[in-house]
């Protein structure tokens, strides 16, 4: 499917080959921010050196400015190749149809074709636009970011280390279980585009039998039915933030307790702490987007 998909990128193929590039700028120079904050702070900060904290909080900034500004290039670039894929997607869909027989009509039905030709271009639309800034993003950021919280302190990485599976597993049990009532929204916009095509269609005969009434609650029926499915899936999907924070937030909690005693030691630096506390949020942002790109 994705192959027989990935033709009609056509002519934004740049586009789709640029985004991946300025996310990968974009998740690094976020990535090095706190491994250089905590040598500000150890090494400017605390041992009172301004002309080292000046000359290294410039450093940040630039490297502030630079992510920005990869950001910003990576969601101009995401947006067009994704509008064009679409765009190539619905014409090829388009010339598709014209050559279906009466039969082939018969069997999708109008309505289902109309879905395939909206709403499903759209879904697929963003989810190739995630798909080229967004998952190969969390994966990288997350792997960097383990790597630079090991440089800082292998000891309290460890734990991180032990989140992962946990988190992992938390997220492919949220999306398998959404997933189902996701596939019968899809089949319920058939019927919602069936019952407002028949309407228009016989508007006049509805007007002439009086038979409003029973138009509007065959329209309700399904947009009741629609809005409990989306209901039931978005529930299961809601419990997906607040599980991966509190596992996150458990490891930061044992971070500072553990590292206060490091710190106390003298086996870890105030700033090193930090550093490792920011890479617990980087590492919960890079699942978070991941769990974003699997319900889509």
């Amino acid at each position: 499917m994705v192959k027989r998909l990935s033709k009609y990128v056509g002519e934004y193929k740049r586009d789709t080959l640029l985004t991946p590039l300025f996310v990968l700028i974009e998740a690094l120079l976020e990535v090095l921010i706190p491994y250089f904050m905590a040598s500000l702070i150890d090494n400017g900060i605390e041992a009172g050196n301004f002309a080292f904290t000046v000359k290294l909080g410039l450093l940040l900034v630039l490297f502030a400015v630079l992510a920005l500004a990869a950001g910003v290039s990576a969601a101009k670039t995401s947006s067009r190749a994704a509008a064009g894929f679409a765009h190539n997607l619905r014409g090829a869909m388009f010339h598709k149809v014209q050559d279906y027989s009466f039969a082939n009509i018969d069997k999708f039905s109008t309505a289902s074709i109309v879905t395939r030709m909206t709403t499903d271009v759209t879904n697929v639309q963003q989810a190739f636009m995630m798909l080229i800034r967004v998952a190969l993003r969390a994966p990288f950021m997350m792997i960097i970011s383990l790597f630079f919280a090991f440089r800082t302190n292998a000891k309290l990485s460890l734990m991180y280390v032990a989140a992962i599976p946990v988190l992992a597993v938390l997220l492919f049990t949220i999306t398998t279980k959404a997933h189902p009532f996701f596939k019968r929204v899809f089949k319920t916009y058939d019927k919602l585009n069936s019952v407002v095509q028949e309407n228009l269609r016989g508007i006049r005969v509805v007007k002439s039998f009086v038979r409003e009434d029973h138009e509007i609650k065959k329209f309700g029926n399904v947009s009741e039915e629609l809005y409990g499915h989306f209901t039931k899936a978005e529930k299961i999907v809601s419990f997906n933030m607040p599980s991966m924070q509190f596992v996150v937030y458990v490891c930061m909690i044992l971070a500072s307790w553990f590292g206060a005693k490091l710190i106390i030691g003298g086996e870890m630096s105030t700033g090193q702490l930090s550093s490792i506390i920011a890479y617990a949020n980087m590492i919960l942002s890079g699942l978070m987007m991941l769990s974003m790109v699997f319900v889509m």
